[in-house]
């Protein structure tokens, strides 16, 4: 794993986190994600895999852990509002 940000070149610190992953249309949410995380800018890593294994989980037809519901908003009426 990388340990130091091509970006940034902060310290990459290894944590499970929850990503957001897209296949196709559907927006899944994954949990408990190993990745590496920039302690200064925030830049995830994954080992090839880690998301060989997520991109095989979004595909699957497994029943979710859980759903969770999520306010959308379009740009242009919050920038009008104000």
């Amino acid at each position: 794993m990388v340990e130091t940000c091509y970006f940034c070149q902060g310290t990459i610190e290894q944590r499970n986190i929850d990503v957001d992953f897209r296949w196709g249309k559907k927006l899944k949410m994954i949990r408990s994600v190993p990745a590496g995380i920039c302690r200064q800018c925030g830049e995830r890593y994954f080992d090839a895999g880690v998301y060989k294994a997520m991109e095989k989980l979004a595909r699957s037809r497994r029943k979710p852990a859980g759903q969770v519901a999520v306010d959308v908003f379009e740009f242009r009426t919050a920038a009008s509002a104000q």
